[in-house]
Parts: C-alpha cells; sequence; structure tokens
C-alpha cells in the first residue's frame, strides 16, 4: 500500500493569526462580531463550529452567511 501525502484542509484562517475576530454578515442583513475565535478550531459543515478564548464553542448556519471578514488579533493587546 502506497502511503499518499493528505493535503491540509485547516480554513485558510490559519493564515490570519492564532485568534481572530470575525463580522459575519446574514443573507438578512444582520451583522454580528465574534471575538476570540481560536482559527485552528474551525470545523466546516452544515454548521461551522469554533471555540472562542472565553471556552465557549459557537455554531453559525452557513446556509444564511453571505460573507465573512476575518481580523488578526495577534500582537494586540
Amino acid at each position: 500500500m502506497v502511503s499518499e501525502k493528505i493535503k491540509d484542509l485547516q480554513s485558510t484562517v490559519n493564515d490570519v493569526g492564532e485568534y481572530v475576530t470575525q463580522i459575519i454578515h446574514f443573507v438578512d442583513g444582520q451583522k454580528r462580531t465574534f471575538t476570540g475565535i481560536q482559527s485552528d478550531s474551525i470545523k466546516q459543515g452544515q454548521f461551522t463550529k469554533f471555540w472562542l478564548k472565553n471556552g465557549s464553542m459557537l455554531f453559525i448556519n452557513d446556509e444564511k452567511v453571505l460573507c465573512i471578514e476575518v481580523f488578526s488579533e495577534d500582537g494586540l493587546g
């Protein structure tokens, strides 16, 4: 059996920083800002799930999201 290199499918948000702030724009025009998101904890499916610095976990229904703005918190203090 040949072992193949598996591509890392982690979120590209990892490239922004270890902790990020996201402004999520929903299709109905609402916006929500979430801070302290641990970028390497983001898992995508029907719901996007991620952990926050305060220990809580957040689930977002992808079907209702128009776009997401992402900002690094690294180096902020």
